[in-house]
């Protein structure tokens, strides 16, 4: 990580936010940053805004669209709900700044503190500026005053932390797989649970949610503030936030839909009005597509997308336009280890797998799974009647089907002999009833 590329948050504070339009919305008050393991740095969760009514909000970093000397840019809509920190955030301003600690054997106090991108919009803190413990000059210093700048890890967790034991759980968890994440909530006791629910980030404890138990995932998700719940579902994938909605009961299940991005929210209502058991029921809306005039390197730039499983990144499907869902007449398939071994100038429509027939939104969940075993597929397009693509079928959603009713329970409470018991799934019943 380079020097050149941090910014030290004195100078981020007060800078004007400007909207896509160019329109300015408040100024830079704080940055708001999670503590993560000791083996990663600080991670910037967003920004904290003061707008013209000196009311302060939220802005992620993920709609930080670019930060110079003059100003900070953001794109998509703004939240305007008046910013409430959570119990596992740090503010850098406001925490941070001026406090102290001993380094050697001398006291150093925080005057500054600097972050920079890892990757797109994601920030980590970098560096640490200090100085000696009695100078208080906080955003300015005179040539006599000696000026240290340190990495991050030189600075004692306890000193970067206010919140330390559920911080810390949180922290923790930022190296769990989702599915350990899901298994330590649900050993909580209920208020230990409720408070790291609520530290948590949203799209941590949609992953986590995923790999609850149905039960489980109902009582959690109802125990949100709405708003909360809202955001956490349209972090979820698409069709595991449509079997938790209809699980819910439906003046719930309607408010939160009417509280979610429209978008996502009719992606959720669309898979909902499948048939259960069915190809429709449990794909993804948002496979990997690209129109026919594609490239190579079109198409493997897509599939590097880090947001997208491994399963839904095996394959791109060959639409004509539109190509979101549901796309033009879907052409065909291209497995990505054909793309790697084809030259990136190369036009995907010459290399298309157009034998592979597709899924229909209708075909059972026995079929679906022949399906698989006879094509050795981790993913498969799924099409309407009028042949648009519509969606895809990831493994891992099939086998959520395939698995015993309550196997994640099992695997909650330790059973690691999952599909051997007597316990019998519904999609067992489909299948073979």
């Amino acid at each position: 990580m380079s020097r050149s590329s941090a910014v030290f948050i004195s100078r981020l504070r007060g800078l004007p936010v400007l909207d896509a339009s160019g329109d300015q919305v408040g100024k830079v008050r704080d940055v708001v940053i999670q503590l993560r393991s000791q083996r990663q740095a600080p991670r910037v969760r967003g920004l904290v805004v003061e707008l013209f009514a000196r009311r302060r909000i939220f802005i992620p970093m993920p709609r930080v669209h670019s930060i110079d000397a003059q100003q900070v840019a953001i794109a998509g809509a703004v939240d305007t709900r008046v910013f409430t920190r959570r119990e596992a955030e740090t503010l850098v301003v406001d925490d941070l700044f001026d406090r102290t600690f001993t380094r050697g054997d001398a006291p150093v106090r925080i005057l500054d503190v600097a972050m920079a991108p890892v990757r797109s919009h994601d920030w980590e803190i970098s560096e640490v500026a200090l100085v000696p413990a009695g100078r208080r000059r906080r955003f300015g210093l005179s040539s006599s005053v000696s000026l240290t700048v340190v990495g991050w890890a030189e600075v004692p967790s306890l000193v970067m932390t206010t919140r330390q034991s559920t911080e810390r759980t949180i922290a923790e968890m930022q190296d769990m797989k989702p599915a350990d994440v899901a298994r330590e909530l649900h050993d909580m006791t209920p208020r230990r649970r409720a408070e790291v629910v609520q530290a948590l980030d949203d799209d941590q404890l949609a992953d986590a949610i995923e790999e609850l138990p149905e039960d489980e995932q109902v009582s959690l998700i109802t125990v949100l503030d709405p708003e909360r719940a809202a955001d956490v579902l349209e972090e979820m994938d698409p069709d595991d936030a449509a079997d938790l909605i209809q699980d819910l009961p439906d003046t719930l299940a309607k408010q939160l839909l009417a509280r979610m991005e429209p978008e996502d929210a009719a992606d959720v209502r669309t898979l909902m009005a499948y048939d259960e058991f069915t190809a429709g029921a449990m794909m993804t809306p948002e496979p990997v597509i690209v129109g026919p005039d594609a490239t190579v390197a079109d198409a493997l730039a897509l599939v590097r997308n880090e947001d997208i499983t491994p399963a839904i990144a095996s394959m791109a499907f060959v639409c004509r336009t539109p190509t979101d869902t549901p796309t033009g007449r879907y052409l065909g398939a291209v497995h990505v280890q054909r793309l790697l071994r084809e030259p990136p100038s190369s036009m995907v429509s010459e290399i298309l797998d157009s034998d592979l027939e597709p899924l229909r939104t209708d075909t059972p969940v026995g079929d679906v799974s022949r399906y698989f075993a006879t094509y050795n597929l981790v993913v498969a397009p799924v099409v309407n009647g009028a042949g648009q693509l519509v969606g895809a079928v990831a493994v891992d959603d099939l086998l959520d089907h395939l698995l015993p009713y309550d196997w994640r329970g099992d695997q909650m409470d330790g059973d690691s002999s999952i599909g051997g018991g007597a316990t019998t799934s519904p999609a067992t019943e489909v299948t073979h009833g």
